[in-house]
């Protein structure tokens, strides 16, 4: 049998039997942890880390009347830093799965891990965000994280069981989504603007606007705009000479990707729909 990850996990063929394990463990194949494992693994501890910063940096100290205003802003640029991180664990796992092999348990693992990183950390990091902004309701933020989340959890779930094109994803892809979330936190709009941007980025996920998947310069086109990213939050925290212009700019360009795209899908889905009308008709006459 060869179980495939529809994502971006490589095909897995185990042995034929036991009694070709070079090692000579006792422990059976399905448990054995391959390096893109070992990556997954890394996004899901990011993930985790995230939701502890923004808890012990962001939420305690406003409950206890703390006026540490920089350590909040620390503590916010170290979980998205976090969530970035786990990003770049989610792109090279399946780099690193394609050119070697994964084990059976890669799928499971990448669906649990983006769940952690990309649905509970910035779902958590809203929620957050509606107890302390002072413009903010803080049940319409919950409603609003719960959104977030199950927007996560229903996109990984039908990813699991459908079937798409090659180098394609339908829907904002988690990780995505995820920084565009946090995005429209930082720049700290109006509430009720923030949060339609983020009910939107939620459809997004659950959408079937077509994504193109992170491989070749693209992929590296997304590492770097990551690891741009993270200067960007660094310098904020640090309070950097325009550091805050520079955070709000980073964001803003997240955003207006996030909305761009699925005008450029649109379009081409339009357009391909016309030609084949074109060739349809062609077809047609004598």
């Amino acid at each position: 049998m060869t179980v495939i990850d529809p994502d971006s996990k490589a095909d897995w063929v185990p042995e034929a039997d036991g009694e070709n394990d070079v090692d000579g463990d006792d422990m059976p194949l399905s448990m054995r942890l391959s390096i893109a494992d070992t990556l997954t693994l890394g996004n899901a501890t990011c993930g985790f880390m995230a939701v502890y910063f923004t808890t012990t940096g962001i939420l305690i100290p406003h409950l206890t009347g703390s006026d540490e205003t920089g350590m909040a802003r620390h503590s916010a640029a170290t979980a998205v830093i976090l969530m970035l991180m786990a990003a770049i664990f989610d792109l090279f796992d399946g780099l690193v799965a394609r050119k070697l092999r994964s084990s059976p348990m890669g799928a499971e693992l990448d669906n649990l891990s983006d769940l952690i990183s990309f649905g509970l950390a910035p779902a958590y990091f809203v929620l957050v965000y509606g107890m302390v902004a002072d413009d903010a309701h803080q049940r319409v933020s919950a409603l609003a994280a719960i959104v977030v989340l199950l927007a996560v959890v229903l996109r990984l779930a039908r990813f699991s069981c459908v079937t798409l094109k090659d180098g394609m994803f339908q829907g904002m892809p988690s990780p995505f989504g995820a920084l565009t979330v946090v995005s429209i936190v930082l720049l700290e709009l109006p509430f009720i603007p923030t949060l339609l941007a983020i009910v939107g980025v939620a459809w997004l996920m659950v959408s079937r606007v077509e994504y193109p998947k992170p491989r070749g310069v693209l992929a590296v086109a997304m590492l770097g705009w990551i690891v741009a990213a993270m200067g960007l939050l660094a310098a904020w925290a640090f309070d950097a000479p325009g550091g805050q212009l520079l955070l709000q700019t980073g964001c803003a360009l997240q955003v207006v990707l996030g909305a761009v795209i699925p005008l450029f899908a649109t379009a081409r889905r339009v357009n391909t729909f016309r030609d084949n009308r074109r060739e349809a008709r062609a077809a047609q006459l004598p």
